[in-house]
């Protein structure tokens, strides 16, 4: 089901022929994105610079706690898919269950695939796959001091 720009996983395929159709250049990226803070708005609004269109793979709250621990996500995936889809940089937002995207990837073989510079390009999951396909994995870097795992904390100790 469509709720606004957060696309089921099915109707992703078609968003991504359509964009293919009118020739526009379609960056996919991917992440947990639990308590949105301003280094995930900056790497958002970069990763939609390199293109025409962004996609964004959210992890489902159950792949958040197998990655992340039992205390997260703090933030339920539908709270933060609609968050994602609220952003301007942000053309669709699709929700997957595994730990890592790589079946969105092959389904939808962005022109470009970018990730945090927290990644190399040569550990980007579905690396091999874009470039086979004549796209570009990127590697984009991270604003210092910034991260959801850091901000957890900070509030855990009690920070303002």
């Amino acid at each position: 089901m469509t709720v606004g720009r957060v696309l089921a996983r099915e109707e992703v395929r078609d968003y991504r022929r359509a964009c293919r159709e009118r020739g526009e250049k379609v960056v996919f990226t991917n992440g947990c994105f639990d308590l949105l803070h301003a280094g995930h708005v900056r790497y958002l609004n970069a990763a939609r610079g390199m293109g025409d269109r962004l996609i964004v793979g959210l992890n489902s709250d159950d792949s958040v706690r197998r990655l992340k621990g039992p205390t997260r996500p703090v933030t339920p995936e539908g709270e933060r898919a609609e968050i994602l889809a609220a952003l301007a940089a942000v053309d669709a937002v699709v929700v997957f269950g595994e730990d890592t995207p790589l079946d969105l990837v092959r389904v939808l073989l962005p022109d470009v695939l970018v990730k945090g510079g927290d990644w190399t390009p040569e550990t980007i999951v579905g690396r091999a796959e874009v470039e086979a396909a004549g796209g570009e994995v990127i590697s984009l870097p991270l604003l210092e001091g910034r991260s959801t795992t850091g901000l957890l904390a900070r509030l855990a100790g009690g920070a303002r």
